[in-house]
């Protein structure tokens, strides 16, 4: 059994509608946070960190000062399942409650 099933297209749309701020780029979904601080930004990434262990899913990610960009695909897979749209929900869950703003 795979590590989780692919997601078909049309459920990628369905669940892309429910993370508005989340955008896809082939076989990935990505959304950029701004911080109100660099602090902010590392305390967001760990917070995240701490959400991704737990979860066994891991999103990549870039820091470019108060701005941190995340990006999630399940590349056991080899595209976008059920994880990445889980994870990104809890991801948006942790920056909505620091008050970061979307970009």
């Amino acid at each position: 059994m795979p590590y989780a099933p692919l997601l078909s297209e049309t459920d990628v749309a369905d669940r892309l509608q429910q993370l508005p701020e989340w955008r896809r780029e082939g076989d990935w979904i990505m959304r950029t946070v701004r911080c109100p601080s660099f602090r902010a930004a590392i305390d967001l990434v760990n917070r995240v960190a701490d959400v991704a262990e737990s979860a066994d899913h891991h999103p990549d990610f870039e820091i470019n000062w108060r701005r941190v960009t995340f990006k999630l695909t399940t590349k056991a897979a080899g595209g976008l399942s059920h994880k990445d749209f889980d994870m990104a929900a809890q991801i948006e869950a942790e920056a909505s409650r620091a008050g970061e703003a979307a970009e």
